[in-house]
C-alpha cells in the first residue's frame, strides 16, 4: 500500500495530481503511528535535555502535520462529499492523538524536568519560548488532571472537532444550494454590465434563460450594492442571512449551542471560568476584562459617529427614494450611492484600473521594493485545481525563500471568504533552512468573454491583506517550525496583513500597478485622492459592525451557555447595543459565523481591531520616512516577519518601533479622533 500511496512516500511538495481520496485515511493512520514511535523515543531518554526532549517533541509528528495540512486545506478550497466524509472520520483520530500526547504522563514528566531545570541549559530566547510553549500546552490540555477528567477532556475534544467540521460543511452547503434566477434584465437596473455578464454566463451554463445570482461574494456583494430592485435585494439578503438557520439538514443552531457548551465545560475542567479566559491567557490581551474594556472604549467613540452616519444615510434614502426606514438590505445600496455623491467615487469607475493580474504584479513589486523578494511563476509545481497559480520566491541575493500558491476564483468546492494557509512550515535543521510553502485563497470574480477579472477596491485590499499574511509565512526564519511565520499570538497575527493594506491608499504604490486594462493609462490622481478621502466614509458604522461581531464572540464565550435556549434570542441581545437597523427574525449570524465556530477566532474576533491599533502605529513609522523606506522595512522584516512567535509580541513590536503602539494612531486614521 505504501508504494501506491503518494502521501506515504517522501514528498517535497504536495503531490496533488497523484492523490486519491482513499489515500488519506491509511496515510494519516500510518503517520499517527510513526509520530507515536517518535514520542516513545523521547520518553525513553534517561536524562531529559532541551535537545532530546523539547526540540525532539517539536519535530515529532512532522509527517502527520504535512498530510493533515493537505487534507484540511483541500476541505476548505476544493472539497467534495468524499473529502468531507474523510475529514469527519479522521478528526477524532487526530484529537485522540493530541490527547494521547497531552496526557502522556512519562512525556509530561520529561518536559517538566527540563522546564524546572531550564536555568541550567543556557537557552536563547527562542528556546525559552519553545520550552514555555510546550510546558504550558501540556498544562492547558489536561496533563495535571486525573484519569477520569482526562478521559472527559478527550471526549469533549473529539466532539468539538466533529462539530466544527459539520458547522462549516453546513454553511458551504447552504451557500451552494441557493440561486436567485431572474429572467428579465429590466428587473436588474443598476447592476454593472460585468456583473450581469457573469450572471448570464452562469444561467447559460445551466441551460436557463436570463441571469443567476448566488450567495458567493463576487455575486452577492455587487448585487446588494447596485441593484435598484429593493424587493430582489431583500430576497437575496434574507437568503444570505438564513444560512444555517433554516428548518433543514444544514441547520446549525444545535451545533452552535453544543460547541459553546463543550468549550465552557472544557474550560471549567481545566480550572478556567470561561472559554474566553482559557483562550486569552495565551493572547496579548490576557483577559476577557481587557478585551471588553478595549471594545467598550472603541464603542464609546464609534457609536456616536455611527449614529450620525446612519441618520445621514436615512435622510439621503428618504430624499431620493422616499424610504421611510432603512433595512438590512438597503445599507450597502444607499451607502454606495451616497459615497458616489460625496466623493464622486464609484467602484465601477475604479475596477478597470484593477485587473487581477496587474494587482498581483503590483503586490509582488511592493514586496520587492520593501523586502527584496522576487516572484517567478512556474508551471512544474503540482496543483489541486487548474485555477491555482504557483510561484517560486527568491530574495535579493537569489536565495530561495518559498513556494507560493495563489487561488483566486470561487467554485462549488471552495468556502467563501479569503484566507492564508501553509502546506509546509519553515524551520531549520543541522543541514538546511527548510523553506515554507504558502497559499492564499480568495473569491474574486472570474474573467468573462469580454474582460479580465476586475477587482473592486475592497477586493484589492483583501488581496493585499492575505498577501501580508503570506509574507509572514514566506519570510519566517526561526529554528523551530511551531514558532515560525504566523505561529504567533492570535491578536498579533493580523499585524502583517492589515499593515500591508495601507499601501493600497498611497499614490506612490498605486502608480506601480493601477493602470486601465484597455488603455494602460495610470489611475488618475483625482481617483487616488477620492479613494483616500473616502477611506473613512461611514467608518463609524464600519467600526460598529466589527465591534458587534467582537461583542457577540465574547458574549458566546464568557457566558455560562447552559441556560441558553435560543441562539437567535441570545444573538439579538448581544447585538442590541450596536444595532442600527431593525432585527430580521428570519436571519441569524451565529449559525454562519465561521470565524468563531469553524476557524480559530473563538474569543478572538476582537483581534482585527486590536491589530488595527498595531498596524496604524506601525504604518506611521513608514509614513515618517517614506512608504518604501528600506531601513524601516528591514526593521519590520527583522523584528516581526522573520521572528514569528519566538518572543512575546510586545517585545518584538517595541524592537521594531522603539515604543508601545499608540491607540490614537488608529482613531485618527479612522476619523474618530481629530488630529
Amino acid at each position: 500500500m505504501t508504494q501506491n500511496n503518494p502521501l506515504l512516500n517522501a514528498f517535497e511538495m504536495p503531490p496533488f495530481s497523484k492523490l486519491k481520496t482513499e489515500h488519506f485515511k491509511p496515510a494519516i493512520k500510518e503517520a499517527i503511528e510513526k509520530a507515536k514511535r517518535e514520542i516513545n523515543e523521547i520518553t525513553q531518554q534517561n536524562n531529559p535535555t532541551f535537545e532530546n526532549t523539547i526540540a525532539a517533541l517539536d519535530h515529532a509528528g512532522y509527517d502527520l502535520e504535512r498530510i493533515s495540512q493537505i487534507l484540511f486545506n483541500l476541505n476548505s478550497a476544493e472539497t467534495n462529499e468524499d473529502i468531507q466524509q474523510i475529514t469527519q472520520e479522521v478528526s477524532p483520530w487526530l484529537s485522540d492523538f493530541q490527547n494521547d500526547i497531552m496526557t502522556n504522563a512519562e512525556l509530561f514528566e520529561a518536559v517538566k524536568q527540563v522546564y524546572e531545570q531550564k536555568d541550567s541549559f543556557n537557552l536563547n530566547p527562542e528556546q525559552q519560548t519553545l520550552l514555555d510553549k510546550h510546558y504550558k500546552s501540556f498544562v492547558r490540555n489536561g496533563a495535571n488532571l486525573n484519569k477520569d477528567k482526562q478521559a472527559k477532556l478527550r471526549e469533549i475534544d473529539n466532539k468539538l472537532s466533529t462539530l466544527s467540521l459539520q458547522f462549516g460543511q453546513h454553511v458551504l452547503a447552504e451557500t451552494n444550494a441557493y440561486q436567485l434566477h431572474v429572467e428579465h434584465k429590466s428587473e436588474l437596473k443598476g447592476l454593472p454590465e460585468n456583473v450581469l455578464e457573469s450572471a448570464a454566463d452562469l444561467a447559460k451554463n445551466q441551460d436557463k434563460k436570463g441571469y443567476i445570482f448566488t450567495l458567493q461574494y463576487p455575486s452577492y456583494v455587487p448585487f446588494m450594492k447596485y441593484c435598484e430592485n429593493r424587493k430582489l435585494r431583500k430576497i437575496l439578503a434574507l437568503a444570505f442571512g438564513k444560512r444555517g438557520f433554516q428548518n433543514n439538514d444544514n441547520n446549525n443552531e444545535e451545533i452552535v449551542k453544543s460547541i459553546v457548551k463543550l468549550r465552557y465545560e472544557r474550560a471549567q475542567l481545566l480550572g478556567f471560568k470561561s472559554h474566553a479566559e482559557y483562550i486569552l491567557e495565551e493572547r496579548m490581551a490576557k483577559s476577557p476584562k481587557n478585551v471588553n474594556d478595549f471594545l467598550d472604549d472603541l464603542f464609546s467613540k464609534a457609536k456616536p459617529a455611527a449614529q450620525k452616519e446612519f441618520d445621514e444615510l436615512s435622510q439621503f434614502a428618504q430624499e431620493i427614494d422616499q424610504i421611510d426606514q432603512l433595512q438590512k438590505w438597503d445599507i450597502a445600496f444607499y451607502a454606495e450611492k451616497l459615497k458616489q455623491q460625496k466623493f464622486n467615487l464609484d467602484d465601477e469607475l475604479l475596477k478597470p484600473y484593477f485587473p487581477l493580474n496587474q494587482v498581483i504584479d503590483g503586490v509582488f513589486l511592493i514586496a520587492h521594493k520593501l523586502y527584496g523578494l522576487s516572484f517567478k511563476e512556474v508551471e512544474n509545481i503540482d496543483k489541486y485545481h487548474k485555477d491555482v497559480k504557483t510561484y517560486k520566491v527568491h530574495d535579493e541575493h537569489q536565495n530561495f525563500k518559498a513556494i507560493f500558491y495563489a487561488d483566486f476564483h470561487p467554485r462549488a468546492g471552495k468556502r467563501d471568504g479569503a484566507w492564508m494557509t501553509l502546506y509546509k512550515n519553515q524551520f531549520k535543521t543541522k543541514a538546511k533552512n527548510e523553506r515554507p510553502q504558502v497559499s492564499i485563497v480568495c473569491n474574486f470574480s472570474k474573467p468573462t468573454k469580454t474582460q479580465p477579472s476586475l477587482l473592486t477596491f475592497n477586493e484589492v485590499t483583501t488581496l493585499f491583506h492575505e498577501f501580508g499574511h503570506a509574507l509572514h509565512g514566506m519570510l519566517g526564519n526561526t529554528q523551530y517550525r511551531s514558532l515560525s511565520g504566523p505561529s504567533v499570538y492570535w491578536d498579533f497575527v493580523e499585524l502583517p496583513s492589515q499593515l500591508l493594506e495601507n499601501w493600497c491608499y498611497e499614490k506612490e504604490a498605486l502608480d506601480l500597478f493601477a493602470k486601465h486594462y484597455k488603455s494602460g493609462e495610470p489611475i488618475p490622481a483625482k481617483y487616488v485622492e477620492q479613494i483616500k478621502a473616502a477611506a473613512n466614509f461611514n467608518e463609524g458604522m464600519q467600526t460598529l459592525r466589527q465591534l458587534s461581531f467582537g461583542l457577540l464572540d465574547m458574549a458566546w464565550h464568557t457566558t455560562n451557555p447552559k441556560e441558553i435556549e435560543s441562539v437567535k434570542d441570545f444573538e439579538k441581545a448581544a447585538f442590541e447595543p450596536t444595532r442600527l437597523v431593525d432585527d430580521v427574525k428570519e436571519n441569524c449570524m451565529s449559525t454562519a459565523f465561521s470565524h468563531i465556530f469553524q476557524g480559530g477566532y473563538s474569543a478572538g474576533y476582537y483581534s482585527y481591531k486590536w491589530a488595527e491599533v498595531l498596524d496604524a502605529d506601525a504604518f506611521e513609522a513608514f509614513k515618517n520616512k517614506g512608504i518604501f523606506d528600506t531601513e524601516t522595512a528591514k526593521a519590520f522584516k527583522t523584528h516581526i516577519l522573520e521572528k514569528g512567535g519566538t518572543e512575546e509580541p510586545m517585545i518584538l513590536y517595541k524592537r521594531f518601533r522603539g515604543q508601545e503602539p499608540n491607540p490614537e494612531a488608529l482613531l485618527k486614521r479612522a476619523g474618530l479622533l481629530k488630529p
